[in-house]
C-alpha cells in the first residue's frame, strides 16, 4: 500500500503512524480540488472507503467512510512500533509527561509512585 494512503486510514482511524489508537472515528471529510481528494477516491475504488459526495454539513465536501476491509488493511500495513532502550522509554515517557519538572526531577517522582503502589 501507498504511504500516502495508509497515512489517510491511520488519520481515518484516529491512530498514530503505527495503526495504535482508540480508534475513536472512521472518516475522512476533503472535496475536489484538495491534494487528498484522488488518494481518497483511489481508496474508494479498491474498497477501503465508501464516499458520500456534496455533503453540505461539510460546505460541499465529500465525506469518506473507512469499511471493514480498510479496517484490517490499515492494521496489516502499517508498520511495528519501534523497540526503545529502557533509558530511551523513560526519556520518551518524560518528554510525553509535558511537566514542569526537570528529567532528573520526573524520574524521582516516578520512582516514589511506582514504591507506593507496590
Amino acid at each position: 500500500m501507498k504511504p500516502a494512503l495508509l497515512h489517510i486510514l491511520q488519520h481515518s482511524r484516529g491512530t498514530d503512524e503505527y495503526g495504535r489508537g482508540t480508534f475513536y472515528r472512521d472518516h475522512f471529510v476533503t472535496g475536489e480540488g484538495s491534494t487528498d481528494h484522488p488518494s481518497c477516491m483511489e481508496l474508494v475504488d479498491a474498497g477501503y472507503m465508501t464516499r458520500r459526495a456534496n455533503v453540505e454539513i461539510y460546505g460541499g465536501s465529500d465525506i469518506f467512510r473507512v469499511t471493514d476491509a480498510g479496517r484490517r488493511a490499515m492494521i496489516e500495513n502499517s508498520p511495528s512500533p519501534p523497540v526503545f532502550s529502557r533509558g530511551k522509554q523513560r526519556y520518551r515517557d518524560f518528554l510525553n509527561a509535558d511537566c514542569s519538572m526537570s528529567f532528573i526531577e520526573y524520574l524521582r517522582y516516578r520512582d516514589q509512585r511506582e514504591r507506593r503502589a507496590v
